[in-house]
């Protein structure tokens, strides 16, 4: 069903913090890419980004492994993975892998902005 689907990912500056906005499913080589997009901001001098993820309808292993390693970088640093806007299906492919905890999730892309003050 997805797999012709190209995810785009949307970034944009909101004060002080990345927003990544991916654009479809997050699986094979869409985790891929979504992956070095947050690697190449958890490599700049400023790591403070939000994933919002209210337009990706399904995550696969792939793309869950892509965020625990993002998370686990941050915390390294004292941070934490903030999510935005998931969807149900994702939120569970996350809850059901025990891998829920690993990140801060927000209704909206504007309180997880808000929780970098």
């Amino acid at each position: 069903m997805w797999g012709e689907f190209i995810v785009s990912i949307e970034e944009k500056r909101v004060g002080t913090v990345d927003v990544l906005t991916p654009a479809g499913p997050i699986v094979d080589e869409d985790a891929e890419d979504l992956i070095a997009t947050m690697n190449n901001k958890l490599n700049s001098p400023n790591a403070r980004f939000v994933l919002s993820m209210e337009k990706v309808p399904y995550i696969d292993s792939r793309g869950i492994e892509g965020l625990v390693d993002s998370s686990e970088n941050l915390m390294g640093r004292g941070g934490r993975l903030r999510v935005a806007g998931v969807t149900a299906t994702c939120r569970e492919a996350l809850e059901l892998t025990g891998q829920s905890e690993k990140v801060d999730f927000f209704d909206t892309v504007q309180d997880a902005v808000r929780s970098f003050l």
